[in-house]
């Protein structure tokens, strides 16, 4: 079994891991109501998603 007969450097191991930032989702505003939320999600306010009510929103479920 091949092992490595030196220690890798510390630039080398980064160099390796220089793409392995995690990056932030994008954002987009609700059309109902104008908070920010990610690409694809239901509005956790409003409870759109794609123009149409997908789950009611806390005020309503609150009332029932």
């Amino acid at each position: 079994m091949a092992v490595p007969k030196r220690k890798h450097s510390n630039a080398r191991s980064g160099s390796r891991r220089a793409h392995n930032a995690l990056t932030s989702k994008p954002l987009s505003a609700c059309p109902k109501c104008s908070t920010t939320v990610p690409t694809h999600v239901v509005c956790p306010s409003c409870g759109y998603y794609m123009g149409r009510v997908v789950t009611p929103s806390k005020e309503e479920a609150a009332a029932e």
